[in-house]
């Protein structure tokens, strides 16, 4: 019997790492196994990965020499960064530099990179019509990212590039979801105009992920864009309404106004939705339905999802 190659998983406890490990690990017939990468390996879900027969393995993504191990005797990797955890655009650069090194010095066969575009090719940062952050970018968390391409280019990296989405766990876990309005009404606030949001269960990006693995050579040096629907506002708040039993309003408030909210990351968000608002064709476009379910027959439709996770949802 041949021995399981090993994809090493960055950020195996979030929410992409986890659903590719998971389904790496529901494949007990399939060439891979996962080695589930994470910063606290006795945290509850490192602890659940660990019992679904994944190896977890202790990785810092801001200490090169820890990803050097972390990739050593790997087939592959699934990289990615999580800009919320610190709000830095550069960090996750130097974060994706050190992957890239350690996938070429390991001599990985496939790596899949999860990414964003630049927004700077259509909104330069000359451009006024949405402020620039951190000295260089437009939207920080899609820009570092796309910059960080080259990374992996520059050191002949076998990489697939994977334009990921919107995904509907933001509704539990990221403080997206309806909020009551001082007259009880529930608001979906959302600065997207009539324009269609790409989106997706988090899940189902890690099936995707892994089935990119699986037909390998196919993928390598190709950009991939992925989404479970292209929804509007007004669908979005229709359909939790279905869910929740209660009128879901959605609040299309202007870019400025979102910006202005003050939350953490309140002003790369406004320019992320202004950006998916005013450029919808472009940013739609690049995120094929037909191939994310080509990939994951079991892609999930939002109402799919709601159905299974409504009552995550926290409505006061």
């Amino acid at each position: 019997m041949q021995p399981k190659k090993i994809i090493a998983v960055v950020g195996a406890t979030g929410a992409q790492g986890g659903g590719l490990v998971r389904a790496i690990m529901a494949d007990p017939g399939g060439p891979f196994t996962a080695r589930a990468l994470t910063r606290d390996v006795n945290s509850a879900k490192a602890r659940a990965l660990a019992a679904l027969g994944a190896e977890v393995v202790a990785t810092d993504v801001d200490d090169a020499a820890s990803l050097e191990r972390a990739f050593a005797g790997a087939y592959g990797a699934y990289c990615v960064t999580f800009f919320w955890d610190h709000f830095s655009a550069e960090r996750e650069i130097a974060q994706a530099r050190a992957m890239a090194q350690a996938a070429k010095d390991n001599a990985l066969q496939h790596v899949i990179w999860s990414t964003f575009e630049d927004t700077r090719k259509l909104v330069p940062l000359s451009d006024d019509r949405m402020p620039t952050l951190q000295g260089r970018f437009k939207v920080a968390h899609f820009d570092g990212k796309a910059e960080a391409n080259a990374e992996f280019t520059s050191r002949n990296v076998p990489t697939t590039f994977l334009l990921t989405s919107f995904y509907w766990e933001n509704f539990i876990n990221f403080g997206a979801g309806p909020q009551r309005a001082p007259d009880g009404t529930l608001m979906l606030t959302v600065p997207l105009g009539n324009s269609r949001l790409p989106s997706m269960a988090s899940e189902d990006i890690g099936k995707v992920a892994y089935a990119i693995f699986r037909r390998g050579p196919e993928f390598i040096g190709k950009t991939v864009g992925i989404a479970g629907e292209h929804l509007t506002g007004t669908e979005m708040a229709e359909a939790l309404s279905r869910a929740l039993g209660e009128e879901v309003r959605y609040n299309d408030v202007p870019p400025d106004v979102y910006r202005g909210f003050g939350f953490p990351g309140a002003d790369d968000l406004g320019n992320m939705f202004q950006y998916n608002r005013d450029f919808a064709a472009e940013f739609c476009g690049d995120r094929d339905l037909a191939l994310t379910r080509a990939l994951d027959p079991e892609l999930q439709t939002f109402d799919q999802w709601l159905a299974r996770n409504a009552d995550r949802i926290p409505v006061s």
